[in-house]
């Protein structure tokens, strides 16, 4: 089997913590901005039940290639409003990671100043995978930081 890696990333928001928390669980901004650049998050394919036991899902697809899809599948197994969500999924299909390994992705969030710092920790991943999976993550973080600058009336904030 291919060794195998936790992919680990930090970012910093200039924003409170409550709007980049709600980013993660309103399903109407999680698909605005989740997935890499080329890719886009159809928001019917989105379903947030942010409770212990609840579902963290969503399929990403390319702007490219509309019929290639990557769907994401997660049970939540910790969720504290604002400060942490962990869920978990099943391997299916990932290239280097054998079929049935359960694979993790833990969110931390910490107020700093007038922002906030997101901290990433999933895995895991082959080497080649991690590196993509941070890389994809980094520019999902930017699509973030633009959504929470733009007015509010434009993804309908209360």
């Amino acid at each position: 089997m291919t060794e195998q890696f936790s992919a680990h990333a930090t970012h910093r928001f200039a924003y409170p913590v409550q709007d980049v928390y709600r980013a993660f669980v309103d399903p109407a901004q999680l698909a605005l901005w989740f997935g890499p650049l080329g890719f886009h998050v159809p928001v019917a394919t989105v379903e947030v039940d942010a409770r212990v036991g609840g579902a963290w899902n969503l399929t990403m697809v390319s702007n490219d290639d509309p019929g290639w899809a990557s769907p994401v599948q997660s049970t939540l197994q910790e969720v504290e409003e604002n400060r942490i969500i962990v869920g978990t999924s099943t391997a299916e299909g990932i290239p280097g990671i054998e079929d049935g390994t359960p694979l993790s992705l833990t969110l931390e969030f910490a107020e700093d100043g007038d922002g906030t710092v997101v901290t990433l920790t999933q895995g895991p991943f082959p080497e080649v995978m991690r590196d993509m999976n941070i890389a994809g993550w980094t520019q999902s973080f930017h699509k973030l930081e633009a959504l929470l600058g733009a007015p509010k009336a434009f993804f309908q904030m209360p």
